[in-house]
């Protein structure tokens, strides 16, 4: 961790409304897009870690949680958004130029450390790692490939499998080139074809249960999408001999204070905002399978 990025950290004022400006917004989908951003103080860009998010906030209608999705060369921090809600509606409608705040970063991040080899590992020691998405919920795994490519030495084989509704649906398309050339192996599936598409149809489940593993017991499983969507894939892992102990998710709940002073976002005894969102699965699959909480 930087020394910049530590700093930020342990100064960090939850309840601080940082400024920001949308300098460039990039379509992904018909309706969700990436917002770049210039914040005001920009060590806060500097302070986040993949699988956080931060709190969105339009003055005059509220605020609302989304996951980080990166931070360009030039320091502008990402949101990948989708429009389904008051907050969101208001930055699709400011467009370039529109000013908000911003309180963050919150929540625990993906497990990265743990990919890091010890001093004496060999190649063969170092783990493979498998991200798992449905939809826009590439986004908050984004961050993950960046790091992977960025210490791609560090681990063997990384595979990304994305689902996704529609071929127009899938996000970040203009990188997936990018990828292939950092050695990250990406399969694709949607639900339903059009006319241009010629690739796999059905759930993402099943490039996993088609995925090659070499060392399962080591494995690293992410996944983000719907519950439902990621109590099958870990499922599906398991039966492929990943220990659920490997396997983190990423829960998206109604996060109101991102410190867990409301509640809103309780998960049995954890709280969304402050213990997750991402989560070791066994951690909390017991909870994960209750209908509606």
């Amino acid at each position: 961790m930087s020394n910049t990025v530590a700093r930020a950290q342990g100064s960090h004022n939850p309840w601080q409304v940082t400024s920001a400006t949308i300098v460039r917004i990039d379509r992904e989908a018909p309706d969700v897009s990436t917002y770049e951003l210039r914040m005001a103080d920009p060590v806060q860009a500097e302070s986040f870690q993949p699988g956080q998010f931060n709190m969105l906030y339009v003055p005059g209608i509220g605020e609302a949680a989304i996951s980080i999705s990166g931070k360009t060369n030039d320091g502008l921090l990402q949101h990948t958004v989708r429009t389904v809600g008051a907050v969101t509606a208001a930055l699709e409608r400011g467009g370039v130029g529109f000013s908000l705040g911003v309180r963050g970063p919150f929540g625990t991040p993906w497990p990265v450390d743990r990919l890091r080899p010890s001093p004496s590992s060999t190649p063969a020691d170092r783990r493979d790692v498998i991200l798992v998405a449905g939809g826009i919920g590439l986004a908050p795994l984004r961050s993950v490939i960046t790091h992977l490519i960025q210490h791609r030495d560090e681990v063997n084989q990384v595979d990304v499998l994305l689902g996704a509704r529609t071929p127009s649906d899938l996000i970040y398309a203009s990188e997936f080139e990018a990828w292939a050339d950092h050695g990250i192996r990406l399969q694709t599936t949607v639900d339903r074809a059009d006319a241009t598409w010629s690739g796999h149809v059905g759930v993402v489940t099943v490039l996993l249960d088609r995925l090659a593993i070499e060392q399962p017991e080591s494995t690293i499983l992410m996944t983000c999408g719907p519950e439902v969507m990621m109590r099958f894939v870990v499922q599906a892992a398991s039966a492929r001999g990943i220990p659920e102990s490997n396997a983190w998710v990423t829960l998206e709940r109604n996060m109101n204070c991102a410190i867990g002073l409301c509640g809103h976002c309780q998960l049995g005894p954890e709280f969304v905002c402050k213990d997750g969102p991402v989560f070791r699965y066994d951690r909390i699959s017991t909870w994960f399978h209750v209908q509606g909480l």
